[in-house]
Formats: structure tokens, sequence, C-alpha cells
């Protein structure tokens, strides 16, 4: 009742949304191409960032969205954990027991025994700081800031949000062709491809730096050239930087 009678103020009255959630260049990590909370309800993203009317939809001067690309790489390595923090931690098979261990550790230690050995399962011996990532970019830039702290970048992006897709839910869809924020090659990418193996030159490097030929490409879509442009974080002070600030801050150590 308060946001339908008062939206304006409520409107006026956020500071900054920092979500994490998506997956523009990189695989997803729920189906091969979505990630876990735009896969949960890509209705709701849908509505909050692309509404029918948008009078209803977030600011999105305000809204910064943190993607699977920018936060996978940041990580709590258990070997890590175990060194600073917890020499007796293991896994699930060998229960933390409490004895002379700070409660908070023993508590810790509990928690991550199960997480190690799921991540296991996926071959890493580390937890992903997926939320934690996108918590230290509301910290270290708040909302009375009008630029980004040292160590962050950030980019608009413009995506639409599939959202019936039997194989494709929750996927953000990109342009790419006239995205500069997206993979080099854009549309030409096999015509990159055909040109490396022709000329017998190594995939690798090769493939997201190649200037793409000049093509004639058909009209852009309307949705995705009138669409808004997200603010999306592209760089952070570096996951060593977490790490080290996760272990001070939280362990003490």
């Amino acid at each position: 009742k308060i946001i339908g009678t008062n939206r304006n103020l409520v409107r006026g009255r956020i500071g900054r949304v920092v979500c994490m959630g998506g997956a523009l260049d990189v695989p997803g990590n729920t189906s091969p191409v979505a990630e876990f909370n735009f896969f949960a309800d890509p209705y709701a993203v849908k509505e909050l960032l692309m509404p029918s009317r948008p009078e209803l939809g977030l600011p999105l001067d305000r809204f910064f969205l943190l993607p699977l690309d920018i936060t996978t790489p940041h990580e709590l390595p258990f070997p890590v954990y175990q060194t600073r923090v917890d020499p007796s931690f293991s896994n699930m098979n060998t229960p933390s027991v409490a004895g002379e261990k700070k409660p908070l550790i023993h508590f810790t230690s509990s928690f991550l025994e199960h997480t190690r050995t799921v991540m296991l399962q996926f071959g890493k011996d580390a937890m992903e700081l997926h939320d934690i990532v996108a918590v230290w970019c509301a910290i270290a830039n708040p909302p009375s800031s009008t630029t980004l702290s040292p160590g962050w970048g950030m980019h608009k992006r413009t995506f639409e949000i599939e959202r019936i897709g039997e194989l494709t839910r929750g996927m953000l869809i990109i342009d790419r062709r006239e995205d500069e924020a997206a993979y080099a090659p854009g549309a030409n990418r096999a015509f990159v491809q055909e040109e490396l193996d022709k000329h017998q030159l190594a995939h690798g490097p090769w493939e997201s730096t190649a200037v793409p030929a000049a093509v004639e490409v058909e009209s852009l879509v309307s949705s995705f050239h009138d669409g808004p442009r997200i603010l999306c974080i592209t760089k952070t002070p570096g996951h060593n930087a977490l790490l080290q600030l996760l272990l001070e801050r939280v362990w003490g150590v």
C-alpha cells in the first residue's frame, strides 16, 4: 500500500541497489546459460529491470549488477582457510570439534565442511564468493559516493532476459553486433575461427582480440536497441584483496 500510494517517495529513498545475478559472457552455474538467482525467477528480474511501466521498476541509475563474469574469480580456497584459520579443518568425514577452538571458528568450520565436500564434487577445493563480492561492492561504494572507489570499474550493458525458454530460462540475451563490451569478434566469431584455421594459427587469445570483418547485419531488434543500459561491475580490487579482507575482518588473521 505504501509503495502504491507513495511510489516516488519510496524510489527517492533508495540509496543504491547492488544485485548479484545473471551471466553475460560466461556460462551459467544452474544451466549452461543461466545463473541461479536469475534462473529462479526470470519474470521478477524482467519486471524490476525492464518493467512494462518504467515508473514501477528500480531506479537504474542507482542499480549495480554483479554477474558471474565478475564474481566467479573470487574464492576462499579451503587450503588457505586450513592454514590461516583452522589447522584441523578437513571435511564432513572429519567433523569439527569445539575443543579449544574459538566459537566462531568452530561454527564456520562446521558449515564449510559441507561446502568443501560439495565443491570437491565439481573439482574445486574452494568456495566461490558470489554474494560476498556483492556485499563488498555495496560497502566499498556507498550511495553517498558519486564515483566508484579505487580499484572498481563498471560498464553499461544492454540485454534481454529469457523467461520461458526450455533450455535458456534465465539467460541474459545480448545483441553482440553493437556491444563494445562483449566478445570482440561479435557476430563474426565463426569467420575469425575460420581464418585462424586457414592460417594454422593457434586458437586462444587471438579469438577474443581479433577485429571483426566489416559486414552488413540486419537491423537491431527494437527491444535491444531501446532497452535500458544496466550498470554492470566489471572490475574489483582483485580476488586476493577480498580474500585478505575476509581473513582479517571475519577471523582476525
